[in-house]
């Protein structure tokens, strides 16, 4: 198994709103300079709307399945669970993190069963437990931490930012699992602009990861904000150019809904190549979802 990670620092980044619509508050943050008290707090709120959705369900349906195939309700939350312990020992133990990074690496696939394992034997209430202590325990640490620290996670050290940040996608992410798992909508939050950012960025790793050499042609993305505003990725004198809603975008690129069941319009070859491969989480190459999986977005 290998994993990597993805650096998300900077990338060219605008914010305006479409014609004939108000620019509102909060669209014109721009990852790549974000406070990481904002993205710490956008992270709590995430979290915490994942807490809502799984804290209201009954023990049977912990154990629903998702569309990630083989994980159920509960797993993801597992899963949550393990990576929120192993970021807040990456941040307060740094030399016993990369240890254990060693173990994991050694071991390969075996790991992903085995890092599941402690959630399973666990029933839904522990296990709720255990993630609102471990997240908690997270969030003490980032606020500890230097803004300036490098952190070691699976792959090259990252920015604190672009590690809260990751934290952040990974939480939305599995949440749409888990809303997907039990059949409930949610709506989405100007928070997206933290997994869009990181979908915009993790473009040449999309390839990588598959082996493939990254294209230099460069790719435009243009999204709608749930609050109305537009974000924008300009890329210096690309010709072809990504455009839909930020929900959609996030859909494809954390690889939770195939491109066409999305509003996504991807112009040109490399924009429609880039919607194909397109990954934003670390590891091995994911096998997405189907077309026609899911109703079409909007």
């Amino acid at each position: 198994m290998t994993i990597r990670t993805v650096e998300l620092d900077t990338v060219p980044t605008s914010s305006r709103p479409f014609p004939g619509q108000k620019h509102k508050a909060g669209d014109t943050v721009c990852l790549a300079v974000a406070d990481i008290d904002d993205i710490r707090a956008d992270l709590v709120a995430e979290q915490e709307d994942l807490d809502v959705l799984v804290g209201g369900l009954a023990e049977r349906d912990w154990g629903r399945p998702t569309p990630a195939e083989g994980w159920t309700v509960g797993d993801q939350i597992g899963h949550l669970t393990y990576f929120d312990a192993a970021a807040e020992r990456a941040l307060t133990a740094p030399a016993r993190f990369r240890a254990e990074v060693e173990a994991v690496l050694a071991e390969g696939d075996d790991f992903t069963e085995r890092h599941l394992a402690e959630a399973r034997a666990m029933s839904s209430g522990e296990l709720l437990g255990s993630w609102r202590r471990g997240r908690q325990d997270l969030l003490t640490a980032v606020a500890a931490a230097d803004p300036e620290v490098r952190v070691p996670w699976y792959g090259p050290p990252m920015s604190l930012a672009s590690f809260v940040s990751a934290r952040l996608m990974e939480a939305w992410a599995h949440g749409q699992d888990v809303a997907d798992g039990v059949g409930t909508t949610r709506v989405p939050t100007d928070r997206l602009r933290h997994v869009a950012h990181i979908g915009v960025r993790s473009r040449p790793f999309s390839y990588i990861v598959r082996g493939r050499e990254p294209p230099p042609e460069p790719v435009a993305v243009e999204l709608l904000a749930p609050s109305g505003g537009r974000w924008t990725w300009e890329a210096e004198e690309a010709h072809d150019v990504v455009r839909g809603s930020a929900l959609g975008f996030c859909l494809v690129v954390t690889q939770r809904r195939h491109v066409d069941d999305t509003d996504v319009v991807a112009e040109g070859d490399m924009a429609r190549e880039w919607m194909q491969l397109a990954q934003a989480f670390a590891g091995p190459p994911g096998p997405g979802r189907r077309p026609g999986q899911f109703a079409p977005l909007g």
